[in-house]
């Protein structure tokens, strides 16, 4: 059984750096993609940063590129989401989904069977 589970989220000020993981569990082999969504309050959920663990290829929205960036320790089965300059637009629940079905990274969270708790990031200005 795949699970996952978020932590990290803090509060921090505009500019700001904050790094938060998700730990994977159950993938029978080291294929699959994870990708971190986000939800502010009164928005939809949103795709932010996506790797695809072959490779380690990994993609970016236009909204963080540059600031946020993906990373993994496959000893200890984490992926990092580490972001810099933050903004207080970046405020917003962040939640890691994966799956294993695709060969790399699909965007629409209706393809990832597996999604975390998610942990809270907020920047104040």
């Amino acid at each position: 059984q795949v699970q996952l589970a978020e932590s990290g989220g803090d509060s921090v000020q505009a500019g700001g750096s904050l790094r938060i993981s998700c730990s994977a569990s159950g993938f029978k082999d080291n294929d699959y993609c994870m990708a971190w969504f986000r939800q502010a309050p009164g928005k939809e959920r949103e795709v932010v940063a996506r790797l695809y663990t072959v490779g380690s290829k990994t993609y970016y929205s236009d909204s963080v590129r540059g600031r946020f960036t993906l990373s993994q320790d496959n000893d200890k089965n984490l992926v990092y989401l580490q972001m810099n300059s933050l903004k207080p637009e970046d405020t917003a629940m962040y939640y890691c989904a994966a799956d294993d079905r695709w060969i790399g990274c699909p965007t629409v969270q209706a393809n990832f069977r597996y999604w975390g708790q998610g942990t809270q990031v907020t920047v104040s200005s």
